[in-house]
């Protein structure tokens, strides 16, 4: 069967699949929700929710980072971000939050993306690199921090030294050989086997180049552009692969890694556009072992966003690819991940509807429920 279709005589491509083309098959068997395990392990870490909290100033601060590692999930701090530039961030934080746009006013979109990198121009302090890292570790939960492929060699010592437990390499498209005529490019095979902590590092969206990743000794590899409801990629860029399609494919190179590797075992994180639980549930269905979480997380109570949301692709200093977008929110963290819900759009208890989903597909654990039937929904057929 061929997935190709004529775009026109000179083109073919493959047709892909978003999470809203796609639904889950119930089976013949359910279970009760109380009987269903989320439990995720990477590495020598098990977390009770296979939810990574996004890397983005809106959603992860030093205190948030906290909450969701106490609640079983997994907290990662950007390195590159307000908090590792500025030593008191609140200011910085109420004055993205107050900054008045017009979302339909282009000129007043554009003074905000200004203000962005501004704010963002502001240099990353080592010091502070500890400083936070520290205020996580001394909470007891597992240490995670990222930094983008550009800074990665200039700042990951200070990371390391500061006692780091899982480090995160996250950047809108990374590969495993970056060519450039400028610049000595980031080795990962090499920096990765140089270091002495489980390395998570993406996006890739193909097979091709996740299998590459995975190669490099990677734990995880992140499936996605990031970004999120926050990214433009695809309007700056023209670059853009569907969440649905991209999942199976980086999920097929797990399982081809799997077998030329001799058993070694990659986990697959879905990234990006996962804004509410019927999202993360498909995303794990796919084959996705865990979800990193921007959209979802932002409209915690706690958020250091304050009801919006941005990712750094929005504040690049030449190339800026998002905007600052208003998300609400939905109450705390807490009842965000477990409830009680009062919403009915998907927003709240994301775990709980992930265990009733997972009992309503009969499965009790997350390794088997990627087994489940989906299909293609029929309004998308002639496609």
């Amino acid at each position: 069967m061929s997935y190709e279709i004529e775009i026109g005589r000179a083109k073919r491509g493959r047709r892909a699949f978003s999470l809203d083309d796609i639904a889950i098959v119930p089976s013949r068997r359910t279970r009760d929700p109380e009987d269903v395990s989320t439990k995720w392990q990477i590495d020598a870490f098990t977390f009770d929710t296979p939810v990574v909290g996004a890397p983005m100033d809106s959603v992860m601060s030093p205190a948030t980072a906290i909450a969701l590692g106490q609640l079983g999930g997994l907290g990662v701090l950007n390195l590159e971000g307000l908090w590792t530039r500025y030593e008191d961030v609140q200011p910085v934080l109420d004055e993205i939050a107050n900054l008045e746009v017009d979302l339909i006013d282009a000129a007043a979109k554009t003074n905000v993306t200004r203000k962005l990198q501004d704010l963002y121009s502001a240099p990353i302090q080592p010091e502070l690199i500890r400083q936070r890292l520290k205020e996580i570790r001394d909470s007891g939960v597992v240490v995670a921090g990222s930094l983008t492929p550009q800074r990665t060699q200039e700042h990951y010592k200070t990371v390391l030294a500061a006692g780091v437990d899982i480090f995160v390499i996250r950047g809108t498209t990374v590969s495993a050989e970056h060519v450039s005529k400028n610049q000595e490019p980031l080795n990962l095979k090499q920096f990765i086997y140089e270091l002495d902590v489980p390395v998570i590092v993406g996006g890739a969206s193909g097979y091709t180049p996740a299998l590459h990743l995975m190669r490099t000794g990677a734990a995880g590899v992140l499936v996605g552009f990031g970004g999120g409801a926050t990214s433009t990629t695809r309007r700056a860029l023209g670059i853009n692969v569907p969440t649905a399609t991209a999942i199976s494919d980086v999920a097929a190179a797990r399982r081809d890694y799997l077998d030329e590797s001799g058993g070694r075992y990659v986990h697959v994180i879905a990234d990006g556009g996962l804004g509410t639980s019927g999202d993360i549930v498909k995303a794990l269905a796919l084959g996705a072992d865990a979800v990193m979480l921007g959209t979802a997380l932002a409209r915690a109570d706690e958020a250091p966003g304050q009801g919006w949301h941005w990712g750094m692709e929005a504040s690049h200093e030449s190339v800026p690819r998002g905007d600052r977008v208003r998300v609400g929110r939905v109450g705390p963290m807490s009842e965000l991940m477990f409830g009680p819900s009062h919403h009915s759009n998907g927003t709240s208890n994301l775990m709980g509807m992930l265990r009733r989903s997972m009992a309503t597909t009969g499965y009790s654990e997350l390794k088997e429920f990627q087994r489940v039937d989906v299909l293609v929904n029929d309004s998308i057929g002639g496609r």
